[in-house]
C-alpha cells in the first residue's frame, strides 16, 4: 500500500510536471508565433524601408544631375553678367559721347539762330522777303482763279437748271413744244433765206477778260 501510493504521489507530480511542461510548450509556442509575426512584419518593414531606400536614391541621384546643371547654369549666368557688365559700361560711354555732342549741337544751333536773327535785324534777309513776296502774290493768284471758278459753275449750274426747266415744261405740254419746234424751225429757213451777217470772234468763257468785263457775280 505504501508502495503503490508513494507511486500515485510520484505519478501526481509527474503529470503536474507534464501540466507545466505542456503549459511552457504552449507559452514557448505562443512566444514563438509572436516571434514569426514580428519576423513577418519586420520582414515587410525591411521591403518597405528597401523601396524607400531605392526611391531615395533615386531622388538623390535626381538632385546630384539638378544641382550639377544648377552650376553650370550659374556659371553660364555669371559670365552673361560679366559680358553685360561690360556691354553696360560701352553702352554708357556711348551714352556720354552722344549726351556731349547733342548739347554741342544744340550750342551750335543756338549760336545759328542768334545770328540768322540778328541778320534779319539788320536786314539781310532778301531772299525770305522776296520769297514771302512771291507767296502772297501767288496765294492772291489764287484766290482770284477760285473766284472765277465759283463764278463759272453758278453760271453753268444755272444754265442747266435753265434747260431742265424748259425740257420739263416741253414735255409737260406737247402744244408747247409743238409751237417751239415750229418757231425753231421758221427761224431756221429765216436764217437761211437772209445773208449772213460778219461776226465779231466770240470771246472764250475761260478767258480772263470775260470775267472782267461781264462781271458776273456768282448766285
Amino acid at each position: 500500500m505504501d508502495d503503490s501510493g508513494a507511486i500515485l504521489c510520484q505519478i501526481s507530480s509527474l503529470k503536474d510536471m507534464l501540466d507545466q511542461v505542456n503549459e511552457e510548450i504552449e507559452a514557448s509556442i505562443q512566444v514563438t508565433r509572436e516571434i514569426e509575426s514580428e519576423i513577418v512584419k519586420c520582414s515587410e518593414a525591411e521591403s518597405a524601408l528597401s523601396i524607400r531606400e531605392s526611391e531615395l536614391a533615386k531622388m538623390v541621384y535626381m538632385l546630384d544631375f539638378e544641382i550639377s546643371g544648377l552650376i553650370s547654369v550659374t556659371a553660364d549666368s555669371r559670365t552673361s553678367a560679366n559680358h553685360l557688365e561690360e556691354d553696360l559700361c560701352c553702352l554708357r560711354m556711348k551714352c556720354d559721347e552722344i549726351v556731349k555732342r547733342v548739347i554741342n549741337m544744340r550750342d551750335g544751333f543756338t549760336t545759328s539762330c542768334l545770328d540768322f536773327q540778328r541778320n534779319i535785324d539788320k536786314g539781310q534777309n532778301d531772299v525770305l522777303r522776296d520769297l514771302l513776296l512771291e507767296k502772297e502774290f501767288l496765294e492772291n493768284e489764287l484766290h482770284l482763279l477760285s473766284k472765277k471758278n465759283n463764278t463759272l459753275q453758278n453760271s453753268m449750274l444755272a444754265f442747266v437748271e435753265e434747260i431742265l426747266e424748259d425740257l420739263h415744261g416741253c414735255l409737260s405740254d406737247p402744244g408747247l413744244w409743238h409751237s417751239k419746234q415750229q418757231f425753231v424751225t421758221g427761224s431756221c429757213r429765216s436764217f437761211d433765206r437772209n445773208p449772213k451777217p460778219h461776226r465779231k470772234p466770240r470771246r472764250s468763257l475761260f478767258s480772263s477778260d470775260f470775267f472782267d468785263s461781264n462781271q458776273i457775280e456768282p448766285k
